[in-house]
């Protein structure tokens, strides 16, 4: 993988997504010594991160569903219920 510092970055950074785009490698991105960043290319963020996303959404999904449960479901409709978990307002006044 390659290094590059941030001043050659911000003077050529055409040139550097260029060479992310071409070599399909991460490019680490320094400021003095230290590396600060990482570049890759969007494929490889959706590869990489698509689990993370998946388990995001789903802690969303679950904490809905103990809302909706704390919220007594039994006196609620089935209707409802579903409107509730797809974001739906509820205008049916249930």
């Amino acid at each position: 993988m390659k290094t590059v510092n941030a001043l050659k970055i911000r003077n050529k950074l055409g040139e550097v997504l260029d060479l992310l785009n071409k070599t399909c490698e991460p490019i680490f991105v320094s400021k003095g010594r230290k590396i600060q960043a990482v570049l890759i290319t969007p494929e490889q963020f959706k590869r990489r991160f698509l689990d993370w996303q998946a388990e995001e959404e789903k802690k969303k999904l679950l904490s809905t569903i103990d809302n909706l449960r704390a919220d007594s479901l039994e006196s609620k409709g089935s209707l409802a219920v579903l409107r509730e978990l797809r974001g739906y307002r509820n205008d049916l006044g249930d």
